[in-house]
């Protein structure tokens, strides 16, 4: 199982409660105001990335890592809640 941040910059209608309920879907926890982690399973940072554009609109940004290792500090969630 993999460890993915997802990092988000809704620019105009900054529509977020759809991106939120399947951010959660997932399980994902939120680190920062526009980052969240979760864990998943034979996937890639690719089919992530297609995945969750259907829950921005085309004018969003979105970032998408896997990450090995990582650190926080003063944050609203950790990757130990997953």
């Amino acid at each position: 199982m993999a460890l993915y941040y997802l990092s988000y910059d809704l620019r105009k209608n900054k529509d977020y409660q759809s991106l939120f309920e399947e951010l959660k879907r997932f399980g994902a926890v939120r680190i920062l105001k526009s980052e969240w982690c979760f864990n998943c399973t034979n996937t890639s940072v690719a089919s992530l990335r297609e995945h969750f554009r259907g829950f921005i609109d085309h004018d969003d940004g979105l970032s998408i890592a896997e990450v090995t290792y990582w650190a926080t500090y003063n944050t609203e969630g950790s990757p130990n809640e997953l």
